[in-house]
């Protein structure tokens, strides 16, 4: 797991590529990105599938903030990024949340 930030010149955003890799997302068919940045909306777009079976999709994000999110695998499953800039108890289970910072 892991993403890519690319700062925007142009004006205060930071495009951010999340990318699971089809391991980390254990064969799983469907994998969401959910977090602050969506309002933990479970039913958002899911992440796009690539061929080799890793999952990937950008977020463009406003610079000086930091997101909770995780993934969800199959509409079941949570999974954390464990290369995620910071980790933090999830309020709603025993779990933390991955954290992006830009």
């Amino acid at each position: 797991m892991a993403f890519k930030k690319q700062y925007l010149k142009s004006k205060a955003m930071c495009k951010v590529t999340f990318k699971l890799s089809k391991e980390q997302a254990n064969d799983a068919g469907l994998v969401r990105l959910v977090g602050d940045f969506n309002q933990w909306d479970l039913s958002s777009a899911p992440m796009k599938k690539l061929k080799n079976g890793d999952f990937t999709t950008t977020v463009s994000l406003p610079n000086d903030s930091k997101y909770q999110f995780r993934y969800l695998l199959d509409d079941k499953a949570w999974e954390n990024d464990w290369e995620a800039d910071a980790y933090i108890p999830s309020p709603v289970s025993y779990a933390d949340n991955s954290v992006v910072q830009v």
